[in-house]
């Protein structure tokens, strides 16, 4: 047993986060969709995201002008070391934390906390495809410019330290062809997509249809690492209000085009929870996307780890039932090729009994309210592992798949 974190000197995260600034969605956008996709306006004096004529129905606006939560601040209030969770989430002032928006700043706080590298992933920019939909140009036109903004301010491989992740979207393929160029030219090794179902004019398709074999051989080819980080309102909005109603609750608890019925109903919310990032996985093994590409590798970010032994018992019963679907056993191919990161509060000797610890990830969810103050942190949740399984966990899977 190991207790201390002298056991890893540094440590690679896998879950960390900018906060966009007021610009991040429309620097670079073309000005054909200025009045499209996400705007940013003032709104009862706050600066505001607004789409499709409604505020964003979770995200207050930008984070360089409205106030942000403490790093770990809902962990204290979970706790009982915090009385106020509206005084958690509204407690720091943008200007005073350079380090959330700059990544000199960003290098500088690393060192402190001794990590040595990370997966940056947008704090906001993982809430906008679904609330845009169906308007797949102005989605296509704001992610090529948000990605060019992170290419700005944050490189896709800052001193090979810093990897922002460039977000794609699969609703048009020849766009998701020219983006996915676009960010290995300039270093990208792990980018972000969407999990769930592929919005296209066509209607929803599955992500591992074979249509979307182009993206994804030369995904393989450049071994990326595809990275699944959940946002809002993602894809399932008929199945969640087909649930809320079997159930006796309204369709929206808001009005509008953009649903937010998870955010506001409770019992919804608890049954949906994982269901995405289980069905997206399940989808993409028994709809054999690694029979056709053995090289792929698909890392579940801030999905938690709950949902594991759920999806992998859904593929032992596709397997019986359709065993000539695949090539091989389906939960051998989620084993070989998904890694996941837990939740800090997940139990990880749980998830071990169902994963490899090779391919079990590190992730803090720094800055957030909801992840850890201190990245290190996380080892109290691994004493119980030995030194060797603690330094994969903690740095060496995540280095082994950002540096194959």
């Amino acid at each position: 047993m190991a207790s201390s974190s002298d056991t890893v000197a540094t440590v690679f995260d896998a879950d960390n986060h900018y906060w966009e600034t007021s610009d991040a969605f429309t620097r670079y956008r073309s000005p054909r969709f200025a009045d499209r996709g996400v705007l940013v306006k003032e709104v009862d004096g706050r600066v505001r995201y607004v789409i499709r004529d409604e505020l964003h129905p979770w995200i207050p606006g930008p984070g360089d002008v409205n106030p942000r939560p403490r790093p770990g601040a809902l962990r204290d209030y979970f706790a009982g070391t915090s009385d106020s969770i509206d005084a958690a989430l509204m407690a720091e002032d943008p200007k005073e934390h350079p380090e959330w928006f700059n990544r000199d700043a960003r290098i500088k706080v690393m060192d402190e906390q001794g990590v040595e590298a990370v997966w940056m992933f947008p704090s906001q920019g993982v809430c906008m495809e679904g609330p845009m939909q169906p308007d797949v140009e102005a989605i296509l036109d704001i992610f090529r410019a948000f990605n060019h903004w992170i290419d700005d301010e944050w490189g896709f491989a800052h001193q090979d330290r810093i990897f922002a992740a460039p977000y794609l979207t699969l609703s048009d393929l020849d766009s998701a062809l020219h983006e996915l160029e676009w960010v290995l030219d300039r270093g990208a090794r792990v980018v972000a997509l969407r999990p769930g179902p592929v919005f296209t004019p066509e209607g929803w398709k599955s992500p591992a249809d074979p249509a979307f074999d182009p993206f994804w051989a030369r995904v393989e080819e450049a071994r990326l690492v595809v990275a699944t980080h959940p946002g809002f309102d993602d894809g399932y909005r008929d199945v969640e209000n087909a649930l809320a109603q079997s159930w006796g609750y309204e369709s929206r608890r808001r009005q509008g085009p953009v649903s937010s019925l998870n955010f506001y109903e409770p019992f919804v919310d608890a049954v949906m929870h994982d269901r995405l990032i289980h069905d997206f996985m399940v989808a993409v093994v028994a709809h054999g996307l690694f029979d056709r590409h053995p090289g792929l590798r698909l890392a579940s970010i801030e999905n938690g780890a709950g949902w594991v032994p759920d999806a992998l018992a859904a593929l032992r019963r596709f397997h019986r039932s359709s065993r000539r679907a695949l090539k091989s056993d389906p939960v051998e191919q989620f084993r070989q090729h998904v890694w996941v990161a837990p939740a800090v509060s997940d139990a990880v000797p749980a998830l071990l009994e169902h994963m490899p610890v090779e391919r079990v990830l590190f992730g803090s969810d720094w800055p957030h309210a909801e992840g850890l103050a201190d990245p290190k942190q996380y080892l109290e949740h691994l004493v119980m592992l030995s030194s060797d399984e603690q330094r994969k966990i903690m740095r060496d899977n995540a280095r082994a798949l950002t540096f194959p």
